[in-house]
């Protein structure tokens, strides 16, 4: 850093041909720029500057220095002046890490109208369903559901309260008695998540009137996706337990059954969190806003 603010302040020398010039523009006295630009010599072990009472003249080598140094100084110039600009236009790239269920239902439709306004701003969502440490692995942002989210984070809402739903197709319950109480999917071919956060087969969830049953049936199939789970669903290969809204336009068009609806009741649905302790980007900070659900 002693060699770059030395070579900027010899630069300025250089171009000005004059100390006292180059000092009012540099806000520093002349006597101490003169020491300054003397120092460097004295390191480099060759004069740069030819002085005399009237004027300043860079000497050959300092002519060569002078060639050297300016263009790369301009480039920093350049580029602070370019980062300045993205206070008042955003850009640049926010990570997110995210499961795919708010990945699908919430980022992709704000995303969709969100980029088109923004084509200085990229986003890269990475699906993971672990707890992820977005400071350690390099995450602008994460998604996790409202009670997920740590205590140093803060946390936004970005989507209503969310219900979960227990489906099968029409085909499956032909085959299957449709189940009347939970313990009843015992019986049943459950189509199971498997997810890091739970170390294992996830169980499913069922609450009723403050009463909560944990289901952890058996079944061929297990998935860490909901595409797939939604699709065995629907080719009768048995029940599965996934996002409500997932399940709503099969079951209206009479392609799956819902079965334990009065189990399953609203919880708090999807948070966006980011560390309390680190400024917020320009782009991040327009992407809260867009993302921020604000009720209806």
């Amino acid at each position: 850093m002693e060699n770059l603010n030395d070579l900027a302040a010899f630069g300025a020398v250089a171009r000005e041909r004059s100390f006292t010039r180059a000092a009012a523009k540099l806000r520093v006295s002349p006597s101490a720029l003169s020491q300054t630009v003397r120092n460097l010599e004295e390191r480099l072990g060759i004069r740069l500057l030819t002085r005399t009472t009237r004027s300043v003249a860079p000497t050959e080598a300092g002519e060569r220095l002078l060639r050297t140094i300016t263009p790369h100084f301009d480039e920093i110039a350049a580029e602070l002046a370019a980062l300045s600009e993205l206070r008042d236009k955003p850009a640049g790239t926010v990570r997110i890490t995210a499961g795919e269920h708010p990945a699908i239902s919430v980022l992709q439709p704000a995303l969709k109208r969100f980029l088109p306004d923004h084509p200085d701003i990229n986003v890269e969502i990475i699906i993971d369903y672990g707890l992820t440490d977005i400071v350690a692995e390099g995450y602008d942002a994460g998604v996790r559901m409202g009670e997920q989210v740590a205590k140093d984070m803060i946390a936004v809402p970005i989507g209503p309260e969310m219900r979960m739903a227990v489906v099968a197709s029409p085909n499956y319950f032909k085959r299957h008695p449709r189940p009347e109480t939970p313990q009843d999917l015992t019986a049943h071919k459950c189509i199971n998540i498997r997810l890091p956060t739970y170390g294992g087969v996830f169980s499913w969830g069922l609450t009723k009137e403050g009463r909560e049953v944990k289901v952890r049936g058996e079944g061929q199939l297990v998935f860490n996706s909901l595409s797939m789970r939604l699709s065995s669903a629907l080719d009768g290969l048995g029940v599965a337990y996934m996002p409500e809204d997932q399940a709503l336009p099969h079951i209206a068009k009479g392609r799956l059954v819902r079965v334990l609806e009065d189990w399953c009741p609203y919880f708090p649905g999807y948070h966006l969190y980011y560390p309390s302790r680190r400024q917020q980007s320009p782009a991040l900070a327009l992407l809260v806003d867009i993302l921020r659900y604000r009720g209806g």
